[in-house]
């Protein structure tokens, strides 16, 4: 490759439509976040409700704590440890798919779980729940809250991983995204290249003739 054909070939770059980037970069996403959609293997969530109830002795905003206090307890070991032989599944499998959610307002923990077999994950959410509640359980003498199941986990009757066509739309507006700001980096043309062309070198037929003519 020439030097003269390395320096050309940016400003054919910058010769094309400055729609053409964009349009590149939203198909080229477009097709991208559709393939991920479709070869990534869809996942489930499954939740179980645990509710915090005080006792005589306590109080709701006591109860309200607590919950606080253990739905940060709930990933630990100690629970998940207990958990497994409901779940049937390891307990680094348990550390990775299950979280917790608590409210500020309400003394409710949502135990979700996600995998990618519906069954699975409800049954790791029902287990983390039960095993939380049964520890809840051993100390309320002390706390004076214990921890009721309110709502058992449910089988998900479908993917809470987002669709193919919702990958799609997000890989399309990435790569129109990166369509723009090559659209900002392409390199300029030059005003003398626009106006100046070189001069063209006369042919061998040419010279003949004038070189006859004199």
């Amino acid at each position: 490759m020439t030097d003269n054909q390395r320096t050309t070939r940016p400003y054919r770059l910058s010769a094309l439509p400055p729609w053409s980037l964009v349009a590149a970069g939203v198909l080229a996403g477009g097709l991208a976040g559709g393939a991920y959609g479709v070869l990534k293997p869809p996942t489930y969530t499954a939740t179980s409700y645990v509710i915090a109830v005080p006792t005589d002795k306590s109080d709701t905003t006591s109860a309200l704590g607590f919950a606080q206090a253990y739905g940060r307890v709930a990933p630990q070991l100690a629970v998940l440890d207990d958990a497994q032989m409901w779940a049937g599944v390891p307990v680094n499998t348990l550390r990775n798919s299950v979280r917790t959610e608590t409210s500020p307002d309400a003394p409710m923990i949502a135990v979700s779980a996600t995998s990618a077999h519906p069954v699975e994950a409800t049954d790791m959410a029902n287990a983390v729940a039960r095993a939380l509640t049964g520890h809840a359980d051993e100390t309320k003498d002390n706390t004076h809250v214990e921890l009721l199941l309110f709502s058992r986990a449910v089988k998900p009757a479908a993917p809470s991983s987002a669709s193919p066509k919702v990958t799609g739309l997000v890989g399309a507006s990435a790569g129109g995204l990166l369509g723009g700001l090559a659209l900002l980096v392409r390199p300029r043309r030059r005003p003398e290249e626009e106006t100046t062309r070189p001069a063209s070198v006369p042919g061998p037929a040419v010279a003949a003739d004038a070189h006859g003519s004199r």
